[in-house]
């Protein structure tokens, strides 16, 4: 793909992207469920960070885009980096894993991760915007452009970094009201929840591993 249209994508990409966030984090308070939104906002939802993530992988992308489009090479060069290294470690392995993990538990109990009360708050557009064209726009972003992938081992340790920030995040907001970020986790006992965590981590990575197998397939590219 030509650099002028890569361009163009990235930057389409980034105002969809931000005008997501931008809806779900403007969504009128009166009009939200009492079990919606409280401590921590909508910043405790995997799914709404995920769209700031992308967000931010879009900008940088057409940053790089524009950067090589006027010959500034040099400084091209640094934000491909970030931006590959920001592609390969977290934005594809979070956005598959909110869109598989959130459609098989809707479809077998969604009061676990999107209860009832949220349809009238939440757009239907709105809803796959931010759980189903997640993926297809991960997917479409592998195909459009090669990616550097890093050393196996410091993806993978940057990748564990920020799944444990985030499990902390879920923590802490439980250990100050009481209350679980998704309705799932409370079904689990405290070596329950561990091992559900184990497993989620184990998933994200297995999801890292076949981003940078489709990345190797298509364009035969190598690590940094």
């Amino acid at each position: 793909m030509e650099i002028s249209t890569l361009a163009t994508y990235h930057c389409l990409a980034f105002v969809w992207y931000f005008f997501v966030a931008y809806s779900i984090t403007h969504l009128k308070t009166e009009e939200r469920p009492s079990e919606v939104f409280l401590y921590g906002g909508q910043w405790k939802y995997l799914t709404v960070l995920n769209l700031v993530l992308q967000a931010v992988f879009y900008g940088v992308s057409f940053l790089a885009d524009v950067l090589r489009l006027i010959k500034k090479l040099r400084c091209a060069k640094c934000v491909i980096s970030s931006r590959d290294l920001l592609f390969s470690v977290l934005a594809f392995p979070v956005s598959t894993f909110v869109c598989i993990s959130f459609w098989t538990l809707y479809t077998y109990n969604r009061e676990l991760v999107y209860p009832k009360s949220l349809d009238g708050v939440i757009p239907f557009w709105l809803n796959h915007a931010m759980h189903t064209a997640v993926l297809p726009f991960a997917l479409l972003e592998i195909l459009a452009l090669p990616h550097r992938y890093p050393a196996k081992k410091k993806g993978l340790i940057l990748l564990g970094f920020v799944a444990f920030l985030y499990i902390s995040w879920v923590l802490w907001i439980y250990s100050v009201t009481g209350e679980w970020v998704y309705p799932l986790f409370a079904l689990f006992s405290p070596s329950g929840l561990a091992a559900f965590f184990a497993g989620s981590l184990a998933i994200i990575v297995s999801f890292y591993n076949f981003g940078e197998f489709l990345n190797r397939m298509i364009w035969g590219q190598s690590n940094f």
